[in-house]
């Protein structure tokens, strides 16, 4: 399809996208339509693999291994002597960043998405996991300018479903072996795991908890998609959902508890977002301690279209919110070329986070 640079950005995402929707769907006149290969839901093509957990509840289990120490060492007796007293343990390293430190701003984060089995929803669905993970690297040494590398595998933990489902959430869970296996490989390669959730009619905030397991660790973050959050009446593929800036500092403020209470170093909570609409009241997003806000820009076409997009994306964004820039290596390229390196680091703000899909 051909792309055009000028007009409404979010006409042009609307027209780059219209054949992705049945005729009928979405929630209103001027409501834009989800993008083609997004229409295609990973459900079918995982659930063959048996990478999903099902549409039912997954038992989170809570992390055990950073509780409280249970003693503080044998009391000595009155007589004893300085020699004789029990050395004092060496403190526990506090728990770092893949690749040192324990900020994120030192880093530039670039990754690919995606879900084994599912190859219309990314590249990191293809292939062998640690063949990926090096693209990833050589990828990433590319977007750094003046940062270090950070590579990032965002792996889609609840996708959306085009069926409601026996608790009629429109929404399916990633088994924990394959997270498990993600999370392994991002530990070989010291990359970042970021948890996608794509949650249909299931309440966020329970999709995150129900991954407590993970964020535990220093080196898993969330990735939210509320394009695909349905109300009521909404079904997946059909329109556009939504969140709210509420509803992101509820997640962030969640993070932040468990950074907290883990000493856990700061944690990306990355939210696509391909229009405005898609998130609304945005000037009631709060930044959490701890918690890392990046909004990446998710349009779809050409380099102008493109910077169309995040120019809308970015204006009056709240103090205390980083950027993000997603790329199609094939719908942007359908009639067009993928941005460089270099138009991509030009954005201002420059992208905190540079993703693939």
């Amino acid at each position: 399809m051909a792309h055009s640079t000028s007009g409404n950005p979010a006409h042009q995402e609307a027209s780059a996208r219209q054949d992705a929707v049945p005729h009928g769907g979405g929630t209103g006149p001027g409501t834009p339509p989800p993008p083609t290969r997004r229409g295609m839901l990973a459900v079918a093509a995982a659930a063959g693999a048996g990478l999903l957990a099902g549409c039912g509840e997954q038992t989170a289990d809570s992390a055990s291994g950073a509780g409280r120490q249970g003693s503080r060492g044998a009391q000595r007796s009155p007589s004893a002597t300085p020699s004789e007293r029990s050395p004092s343990p060496t403190p526990k390293p506090r728990p770092e960043l893949p690749r040192g430190g324990r900020e994120l701003s030192r880093y530039r984060l670039v990754g690919y998405c995606g879900l084994p089995g599912a190859a219309a929803l990314g590249r990191l669905g293809t292939g062998d996991l640690d063949d990926r993970v090096r693209q990833i690297e050589k990828t990433a040494r590319a977007y750094a300018a003046d940062r270090t590398p950070q590579p990032v595998l965002e792996l889609l933990a609840t996708v959306a479903n085009g069926t409601a489902g026996p608790d009629g959430t429109y929404r399916s869970r990633t088994s924990p072996d394959t997270i498990r296996r993600f999370h392994d490989a991002a530990k070989r390669h010291r990359a970042l795991l970021l948890l996608n959730i794509q949650p249909g009619r299931a309440p966020v905030l329970g999709e995150v908890k129900a991954l407590r397991e993970w964020l535990v660790h220093p080196d898993v973050g969330i990735a939210l998609d509320p394009e695909w959050e349905m109300g009521p009446d909404q079904v997946p593929g059909d329109s556009y959902g939504h969140t709210s800036g509420k509803e992101l500092t509820d997640v962030a403020r969640y993070l932040s508890g468990i950074v907290a209470e883990h000493d856990l170093p700061q944690k990306p909570l990355v939210f696509h977002q391909v229009a405005v609409s898609v998130v609304r009241d945005q000037s009631a997003l709060r930044p959490q301690p701890g918690v890392v806000l990046i909004k990446s820009a998710d349009g779809i076409g050409s380099p102008g279209m493109k910077r169309d997009t995040w120019r809308q994306l970015v204006k009056d964004q709240p103090e205390g919110l980083r950027t993000g820039f997603k790329l199609f290596y094939e719908e942007d390229t359908e009639g067009s070329r993928l941005m460089t390196p270099e138009e991509v680091l030009a954005l201002r703000p420059r992208p905190d986070y540079v993703m693939f899909e």
